[in-house]
C-alpha cells in the first residue's frame, strides 16, 4: 500500500471502534439481556417478535435516508461530519439503555433501535470514505484489515465484558445486571473514542458539483445529485445485478449476526455457552477476513463472496438438526470463517464498480439497499417463528441466499469504472 498509511490505519479503526456495538448489541450480550430481563415473563416467540421488529424498523429508517444523506455528505464534502453525527447518536442510545428497568420492554427496544439507526449511518460513511484513503487495487486489502481489526478489537472489548458478567464482584459491581449495564456504557466510549482518528487524519476527496448546482446550497444539490445517481445505477447493468444480489445475500448474512443468540436460546441452548462461542467467532474472523482479502486480489472479490454465501446456505440447513452446544459451537466458529470476508468483499467490489469521487451517494445506495436487506431477514425468522416455531424459521433465509447467488451469478466481470 502506497497510500497515506496514516490515513488507512485511522479509517480502519473505524471498524475496530463499531465493532464493538455490533458484537455487544447486535449479537451476543444486548440479545440475551433483552430476552431475559427486557422481556422477563414473556414467550420465547413473542420476544423474538419484539426483537426482529426493532431490527426492522431501525434499518427501514437508514434505507429511507441513505442515499439522499449520502449525495448531501459529498456535495457538502461532510462525509466526517454525518459520521460523527451517526456515531455520537449511536453512542448515547447505548449507553442510555441502563437507566431503563426490568421490563421496559417498549423502551429498551426503541433505544436500541436508534442505537442500531446510528451504528448503520456510522457505517455508510465509514464505506463512502474507503475510496479516499486506498487506491483501486488495494480496495480488497484495506477493506479487509478494516474487518479484521474489528473483529480483534471488539473482541477483546468482548472478553472484558464476558469477564465482568462472569464475576462481577471482581471488578467491584453488585450482579450481573449491573455488569452488564456497564458493558454497554463501555461500549458506547469505546466507539466514539477510536472513530477520532479517522476524524482527525483522514482527508475527504471532493465531490463532483451536480448538474446545475450552482451557487445552492449542499442540501439542494445533494437533491440533485441523489436524482442524477439513480438514472446512472439504473443505466448500468452491473450495478444492479450486483445490488440486486447484495440486498438479498447480505439481508441473510445480516438476519445470522442479529438472530443467532436468540435463535440459540430459542431452541433451548445454555446462556453461558452461547458466549463463549461468539467469543472464539470473533477471533477466528481475525485472520479469516485478511484471508478473503487475499482471496479477493488472486481469485476475484466476486467469487469470494459467492463461496462465502454457499457456507452460509450450507449453515442454515445444519442449524434445523443442531440440538447441542457442541453443535452450535461448530457453526459459529465456520461463521466466523465466511462473515467478515462476505461483507469485506462486498465492499470493495462495489467500491471498484463505482466513480471514487462519488463515493458518499453511490455508497449511500449500497447502504440503502444493504439496510433494506435487514428488513426481510428478520420479519421472516420472526413470522416463522410464529408459524411453523423457531428450530424451521432459519429455513426461510435459503431464499435470501440462493437468489443473491444466482444474481450475483449474472454480474459481468470487466474493468473497474473508475
Amino acid at each position: 500500500m502506497q497510500e497515506n498509511r496514516r490515513a488507512i490505519w485511522s479509517w480502519a479503526f473505524i471498524d475496530w471502534a463499531n465493532s464493538a456495538f455490533a458484537i455487544v448489541m447486535l449479537t451476543a450480550l444486548f440479545p440475551i439481556f433483552f430476552k431475559q430481563y427486557f422481556c422477563a415473563g414473556m414467550p420465547p416467540e413473542q420476544s423474538t417478535f419484539y426483537w426482529g421488529l426493532a431490527n426492522t424498523l431501525s434499518s427501514v429508517a437508514i434505507a429511507v435516508l441513505a442515499p439522499i444523506l449520502g449525495s448531501i455528505a459529498d456535495q457538502g464534502n461532510a462525509k466526517k461530519k454525518f459520521l460523527f453525527g451517526f456515531t455520537l447518536l449511536g453512542c448515547l442510545a447505548t449507553a442510555l439503555i441502563p437507566l431503563l428497568a426490568k421490563g421496559d420492554t417498549v423502551l429498551a427496544a426503541a433505544l436500541y433501535a436508534i442505537g442500531a439507526f446510528g451504528f448503520s449511518g456510522n457505517n455508510m460513511f465509514s464505506d463512502a470514505l474507503l475510496t479516499d484513503v486506498a487506491d483501486t487495487k488495494n480496495y480488497d486489502r484495506v477493506s479487509a484489515l478494516g474487518y479484521a481489526l474489528g473483529y480483534i478489537g471488539s473482541g477483546g472489548l468482548f472478553v472484558f465484558c464476558a469477564a465482568m458478567i462472569s464475576s462481577p464482584e471482581n471488578f467491584g459491581l453488585a450482579d450481573t445486571v449491573a455488569a452488564t449495564n456497564t458493558s454497554f456504557i463501555l461500549t458506547a466510549a469505546w466507539w466514539m473514542l477510536f472513530t477520532i482518528p479517522c476524524l482527525l487524519w483522514v482527508r475527504e476527496t471532493p465531490g463532483t458539483p451536480a448538474v446545475g448546482g450552482g451557487e445552492s446550497s449542499a442540501l439542494t444539490r445533494g437533491f440533485r445529485q441523489f436524482a442524477a445517481t439513480f438514472r446512472e445505477i439504473r443505466s448500468d447493468r452491473r450495478l444492479l445485478f450486483f445490488l440486486a444480489g447484495y440486498v438479498l445475500y447480505i439481508d441473510g448474512v445480516n438476519t445470522v449476526i442479529k438472530m443467532a443468540t436468540d435463535f440459540g436460546l430459542s431452541i433451548g441452548l445454555d446462556q453461558a455457552g452461547l458466549i463463549k462461542a461468539l467469543l472464539v467467532t470473533q477471533f477466528v474472523a481475525f485472520p479469516a477476513a485478511i484471508l478473503f482479502g487475499r482471496i479477493g486480489e488472486k481469485f476475484g472479490a466476486r467469487r469470494g463472496i459467492m463461496l462465502g454465501v454457499a457456507v452460509y446456505a450450507g449453515l442454515c440447513v445444519f442449524a434445523t438438526r443442531m440440538t447441542t452446544q457442541a453443535e452450535f459451537f461448530a457453526m459459529a466458529v465456520t461463521v466466523g470463517l465466511v462473515q467478515g470476508g462476505v461483507q469485506s468483499l462486498s465492499r470493495s467490489y462495489f467500491a471498484r464498480l463505482i466513480p471514487a469521487e462519488k463515493g458518499g451517494e453511490y455508497f449511500g445506495f449500497y447502504n440503502m439497499v444493504g439496510k433494506f436487506a435487514a428488513i426481510l431477514g428478520p420479519t421472516l425468522m420472526g413470522v416463522s417463528a410464529l408459524l411453523v416455531g423457531s428450530r424451521l424459521s432459519i429455513l426461510s433465509l435459503l431464499l435470501l441466499f440462493g437468489g443473491g447467488l444466482w444474481l450475483l451469478a449474472q454480474v459481468r466481470e470487466e474493468a473497474p469504472a473508475a
